[in-house]
């Protein structure tokens, strides 16, 4: 019995012992139900026989003549004995208003008494009814009708059916329905089967444990995510949306905590509503819009059953986190570039020192490492007189080296000073700034195949601005590029990926309430002005 309470079911099983038992338990009460219902209508037919056979009976002349002689039953026996027999009726009794039989089935009972006590209606009211009394041969229906004789009640006609023999009637009638009844059981316990085996399949054979532990996997999945999340079915219902979506697009606590499934994205994101007209069958990817008074990138994935769109997931996230990484990426970037081009110069000049000694040369080693350490020295001091800022300083060491090893020429101008702190966040816009600017302006010298190839750097913070500008000998821009040249993907250089430093450079300096500025330079290329007002 242990071993039988401790058997897990599967969901098809249980669906299967479920479904089946309530067809089962339905058949129960409908059976009983029914049962009563055919034996009561069976009952109630064999009464209105009966009520008709004794109708009939009471209005044969003769009956109501056999009433005025000596012996009624001689007459009445005679005439009620075939009736009988041919009706199929157990018994038809005729008696007088004392209740005396003139006539029944058994000859031995004429003259005695009739048994029951159901005839007052009939003999006292002159009623005609129905009845179920037991008599001489056991529990009857009947139909009592009395026998009206110029007007006046002289007896009563009692015809009956046995109750037995009514329910012999109803059981082999019932027969064919209950086998109906039955087959039906059946139909629908392999239509439980049918079902149980239909919704496995939809729900990929997973069991109900299994399915509430995905639903939990997926909300804890949803909510802690920090991209913005919002599904939607074909219709434009909401059917999920997680914290970070409803952070990024309302600002008010109670927006933020209301539940929005089953609401309309149209209404609650219009412009993701609108994007669901366009047909996206592969969706897309970084769609910059405005949500909630913040720039986003949004992508739209399609949700696929069976090849067809059964509705959209969107993803978003604000730019300016991904342009902070973006930033952050691009200053690495800048670094390595400056510690690779440093490793590069003085792995060179150390190849030249061993060529020296090598070579037995060791007064000229010793010289080339004299004005090789004066160059860093007084390089090292103009920057540490010039600017305070480290970030700032070791960003324009690293450039020189980077410039040094291309065979540019970069330099600071002597009136050049940097003395200012900046905030944490105008710093981190200037170090940008300066990294894409002053790499944009290596990259177009090194792409002219001769000429002048230098870089001039002017700094100052004498007033209220601190002003930084940085001109190059570059192919410069052209008038038609300049009204385009900070607008995110556009370049002039060729290759993928491109148009994204200045456009980040000029969106961060905005951020922080700074300007750049383009003019054409005194070198013959470009001129970027970066200002940066004082706090």
């Amino acid at each position: 019995m242990k071993r039988f309470l401790n058997i897990k079911f599967n969901l098809r099983m249980k669906m299967i012992l479920l479904i089946s038992l309530l067809i089962i338990s339905i058949w129960i009460i409908f059976s009983v139900f029914l049962e009563r219902f055919i034996s009561d209508m069976a009952e109630d037919q064999i009464g209105k026989r009966a009520l008709s056979l004794a109708h009939s009976v009471a209005n044969i002349p003769e009956v109501k003549e056999a009433f005025a002689l000596e012996d009624p039953s001689s007459v009445i026996q005679g005439i009620v004995q075939p009736i009988q027999q041919e009706s199929g009726a157990e018994f038809i009794v005729v008696g007088n208003k004392e209740g005396i039989r003139y006539s029944h089935p058994n000859p031995d009972f004429i003259g005695k008494k009739m048994v029951g006590g159901d005839n007052d209606r009939a003999l006292l009211l002159g009623e005609s009814y129905k009845s179920k009394k037991d008599g001489t041969l056991g529990l009857s229906i009947r139909g009592k009708v009395p026998i009206l004789s110029e007007g006046t009640i002289v007896g009563v006609v009692s015809v009956g059916f046995l109750s037995n023999d009514v329910q012999r009637i109803v059981t082999e009638q019932s027969k064919s329905l209950w086998l109906t009844i039955s087959a039906i059981i059946l139909l629908g316990i392999f239509g439980a089967i049918f079902i149980a085996y239909y919704i496995k399949r939809l729900l990929y054979d997973m069991e109900p444990e299994e399915i509430s532990h995905l639903y939990f996997q997926k909300e804890a999945i949803l909510q802690s995510t920090h991209e913005g999340i919002i599904a939607v079915d074909h219709h434009g219902a909401i059917t999920a949306i997680n914290k970070a979506a409803k952070d990024i697009i309302y600002n008010k606590l109670e927006q933020k905590q209301t539940d929005f499934v089953g609401a309309s994205i149209e209404e609650i994101v219009p412009p993701l509503g609108n994007s669901m007209y366009v047909i996206h069958r592969s969706g897309f990817y970084d769609r910059e819009m405005v949500l909630g008074g913040e720039v986003v990138l949004v992508n739209q994935t399609p949700i696929l059953s069976e090849d067809v769109s059964t509705g959209f997931v969107y993803t978003f996230r604000k730019k300016t986190e991904l342009e902070k990484v973006t930033a952050e990426l691009s200053r690495i970037k800048q670094y390595a570039n400056a510690l690779r081009s440093q490793t590069h110069e003085f792995s060179n000049k150390l190849h030249i020192i061993l060529g020296l000694v090598q070579n037995d040369l060791q007064n000229e080693a010793i010289d080339f490492i004299k004005k090789e350490s004066n160059i860093q020295q007084d390089r090292l001091k103009l920057l540490s007189e010039k600017v305070v800022d480290p970030l700032v300083q070791a960003l324009f060491q690293g450039k020189f080296n980077q410039a040094n090893e291309l065979g540019i020429i970069m330099s600071i101008h002597p009136d050049s000073r940097f003395e200012y702190s900046l905030s944490e966040e105008k710093q981190n816009a200037l170090l940008t700034a300066l990294g894409n600017v002053i790499e944009n302006a290596l990259e177009s010298i090194k792409q002219k195949e001769d000429g002048f190839r230098k870089i001039s750097i002017f700094f100052t913070d004498i007033g209220d601005d601190c002003i930084f500008e940085i001109e190059d000998s570059g192919s410069g821009v052209s008038e038609e590029n300049s009204a385009r040249i900070f607008q995110q993907g556009f370049s002039t250089k060729k290759g993928s990926h491109r148009g994204t430093g200045l456009a980040l450079t000029k969106l961060m300096l905005n951020d922080a309430g700074c300007e750049i500025l383009l003019e054409e330079g005194d070198l013959g290329g470009s001129c970027f002005i970066i200002i940066i007002p004082k706090d």
